[in-house]
């Protein structure tokens, strides 16, 4: 990817690949082997709002995001998106998720997001509630009460999964699977696109950016620059003889 590209793209990334070889029924039971990671996920969203509130004092007396805050909330965001990769945010892999906030190459979902060396002082008090209202309708649609378990947390801490288009569109993908064992790759990419919305907003929410989440739906597994977004949708064929 080249450099104008990178610097196109949001500053938080989310990727994911969908296994080419999934059980047929193990999504039915997903919701018990992830039990465990529910558990920790409880506890760490309880320090990362803690932390965030934290960052949020930082941000305005400094207009820096302690590194090391940082960094670990990074991690807790990660950590959740292995699990909502695995489990009911998309079911597009059977590998379990590892236990640590550290990014783990080999793992079919990843996240990451740039830290900002600098971050506006006055932007600190109103973007996390009142110019991120209209991104907060639009991932209600699409996480329903998974968003609603996101902001309880800050009375409550934790993430919960729950309705939604996404919800919605996960178990018809499941089902195609128990009865063909194949997941439909327009699914696939369509959830991706709402769970990479989802995720840009909590980041621009939580105070990890000041760059407004674009009101574009990027489908796909991978990140791509936004003249490149929805290439997977649709991508014209070149002339011959054209590169």
């Amino acid at each position: 990817m080249n450099e104008h590209a990178t610097q196109s793209m949001y500053p938080l990334q989310i990727e994911g690949e969908l296994d080419g070889r999934l059980s047929r029924w193990k999504w039915l039971v997903k919701w018990v082997l992830a039990i465990p990671h529910f558990i920790v996920l409880v506890f760490l969203w309880i320090a990362f709002v803690v932390l965030s509130v934290v960052a949020f004092f930082a941000i305005l007396f400094t207009g820096r995001y302690p590194r090391a805050i940082f960094d670990f909330n990074v991690g807790v965001m990660r950590w959740s998106w292995r699990v909502s990769f695995y489990s009911y945010s998309a079911l597009a892999t059977d590998r379990y998720p590892p236990f640590t906030l550290a990014d783990v190459e080999d793992y079919p979902a990843r996240l990451d997001v740039e830290y900002p060396q600098a971050l506006s002082r006055g932007l600190v008090l109103v973007k996390w509630w009142l110019l991120a209202l209209p991104q907060y309708l639009i991932v209600g649609v699409f996480a329903g009460g998974a968003w609603a378990g996101f902001n309880a947390a800050n009375d409550d801490g934790g993430w919960t999964s729950g309705g939604g288009l996404i919800a919605l569109l996960v178990c018809i993908a499941g089902v195609v699977l128990l009865f063909t064992g194949r997941y439909p790759k327009a699914i696939f990419d369509f959830v991706m696109g709402m769970n990479r919305w989802v995720y840009r907003v909590a980041a621009y929410a939580t105070l990890m950016t000041d760059k407004y989440p674009p009101f574009r739906l990027d489908m796909g597994g991978e990140e791509s620059a936004p003249d490149t977004a929805g290439a997977d949708a649709v991508r014209p064929k070149p002339a011959a003889g054209l590169s």
